[in-house]
């Protein structure tokens, strides 16, 4: 028997925990299914979390005045500040985190890479590309912390752990 603590990983809820992407689809992650046994997970769905149901409309992050903003286009709801007081709240609650394991492509969770749109419509351009609103808190309120996506490598995931 190991007494060795398991590294503990915030992830995404919608890798392989539970249905909760906006379009409903259940995802299965190779890189969950990979590290079940060797660390405890703490889920999260950010966008649940702040009332979003399942399925529901898209959000994205969208330039505005001197900041980045949380929009849902088809509703024209600004969940900005409902993210940065969810994100805010949950994490400063958290007493230990070894790790973060994100949604890619995620305007909440993603890590980089996330379109940020000129204007909430449909049709606006692309004007630059950022993190997602949990995943700048986490970067902010765990700097030091590891962070990645599901694309990346559980065996490279663990020695950034250990």
């Amino acid at each position: 028997m190991s007494l060795k603590r398991k590294p503990v990983i915030v992830v995404s809820r919608c890798l392989g925990f539970g249905v909760c992407r906006w379009n409903g689809a259940v995802l299965e992650s190779p890189l969950v299914a990979a590290l079940q046994n060797e660390v405890d997970f703490i889920p999260v769905c950010p966008e649940c979390e702040i009332g979003l149901g399942c399925p529901r409309p898209p959000i994205r992050l969208v330039r505005k005045d001197l900041g980045i903003s949380l929009i849902q286009p088809e509703t024209g709801i600004d969940l900005t500040s409902r993210m940065v007081d969810f994100s805010q709240r949950f994490l400063c609650s958290l007493s230990h985190v070894d790790g973060f394991l994100l949604k890619r492509k995620s305007p909440s969770c993603g890590l980089a890479d996330i379109p940020i749109y000129a204007a909430p419509a449909a049709d606006s351009y692309l004007d630059k590309t950022g993190t997602g609103l949990f995943a700048r808190a986490a970067g902010e309120l765990f700097p030091k912390t590891p962070k990645i996506d599901e694309a990346y490598a559980a065996e490279s995931f663990l020695k950034l752990l250990l």
